[in-house]
């Protein structure tokens, strides 16, 4: 395994660890979603690039599609959060709590 593809999937476990470590605010879970995305993105663009898989060139734009739109849900829900409660904090999400 090249030292491109380590360096890759550290900048992915980097990001896994800090969703799981910073999940109390919202923004630093967002962010971490992304460095993983951005990650799985180029990933799998330089696997298709090194194996030359012409049918499987779309996936990589279809995962773009998909963290855009869960970008912008993530944003719309930041604002409407921040607006309703002042603060980003993930347990004002839960729907059961008074």
């Amino acid at each position: 395994m090249s030292m491109t593809y380590i360096n890759i999937l550290l900048a992915f476990t980097v990001s896994l660890m800090g969703l799981l470590m910073y999940r109390s605010h919202m923004m630093s879970s967002l962010l971490c979603l992304e460095g993983m995305m951005l990650s799985l993105f180029v990933l799998m663009s330089m696997m298709i690039l090194t194996t030359h898989m012409t049918l499987a060139s779309m996936v990589p734009i279809i995962l773009l599609v998909f963290a855009a739109c869960e970008a912008a849900l993530g944003l719309s829900l930041l604002v409407m959060v921040s607006n309703t409660y002042g603060v980003d904090y993930v347990q004002n999400l839960n729907l059961l709590q008074c």
